[in-house]
């Protein structure tokens, strides 16, 4: 059981990445997300989540390295946008990321979304900057299970982590499963529902607990084993979020939340998208 901000879960390859950590997509590159870093690392996050397509790394290094932080204590992921996807173009393209983060390894690198024809070449290059050591552990974002296996029977290494859309009204079980099978980390990007959280459960869980509905789902995130990443620009929401691990949902609980799914997305869907 997850008791404390700083611990981890242990990827498949042995690589510590916390639990939670804080996402900064639409978080200007105008000092905005340097701020936003800094404050969260501040509150005692530990993990940093960005992507080629937020634009904003330059930003993210900046807070890093200006927190007081040992860099190896913070767990920084990026991810390959879909216009750079293909083997070549994959290798330059993390390259320039790794050069706006001003850092040498990256934590943990991503492709963002499986692009037709070019996810398997991407995770080819993936692939080789984690043989090379430029990368700690590599993995996707938005990928079904035929994507996954389509990755798993062609490459080398399984990925150590899936992101995607996950709440509770998107629990993707099947997904989920399959991950635990196939020893994937499942990681929740939109955690909080873009701020769709007024459902009297999440209301009537939190008022026992003393908590935030926002407070309720991200604590069920982590008892289903889930990394998350909530995002937010305000430090008091960023403690907020982190004030989840001094409460305990009970299974009854748990259930009563992933009963609210309805297969719902308030992004877009990996099998058509059009980016």
């Amino acid at each position: 059981m997850t008791k404390a901000l700083i611990e981890s879960t242990i990827l498949s390859n042995g690589v510590k990445m916390p639990w939670l950590g804080l996402g900064v997509w639409k978080v200007k590159d105008d000092g905005e997300a340097e701020r936003t870093v800094a404050s969260a690392i501040e509150a005692g996050y530990r993990s940093i989540d960005t992507a080629a397509a937020y634009n904003n790394e330059t930003g993210v290094g900046a807070g890093i390295r200006n927190s007081g932080i040992a860099r190896d204590e913070i767990f920084v992921t990026t991810k390959i946008w879909n216009a750079h996807q293909g083997y070549e173009s994959t290798l330059t393209a993390f390259e320039d990321s790794r050069r706006k983060l001003d850092i040498d390894v990256v934590d943990l690198l991503l492709i963002h979304w499986p692009v037709k024809e070019k996810y398997t070449e991407t995770w080819r290059a993936l692939e080789k900057l984690y043989r090379d050591g430029y990368v700690r552990a590599i993995g996707v974002s938005n990928f079904q299970i035929h994507h996954l296996r389509d990755v798993i029977t062609s490459g080398e290494f399984v990925p150590m982590v899936n992101q995607v859309e996950y709440h509770p009204l998107l629990t993707q079980a099947e997904l989920h499963q399959f991950a635990k099978s196939s020893n994937i980390q499942l990681m929740a990007w939109s955690p909080l529902m873009q701020g769709n959280l007024d459902h009297s459960i999440l209301v009537q869980i939190g008022a026992k607990y003393g908590k935030s509905p926002a407070q309720v789902v991200l604590r069920w995130d982590l008892q289903n084993g889930v990394v998350t990443i909530p995002k937010s620009v305000n430090p008091v929401r960023q403690k907020e979020n982190a004030d989840i691990f001094d409460f305990e949902l009970n299974a009854d609980e748990v259930a009563q939340i992933r009963a609210l799914n309805r297969d719902h997305r308030f992004g877009p869907d990996p099998d058509n998208f059009n980016f």
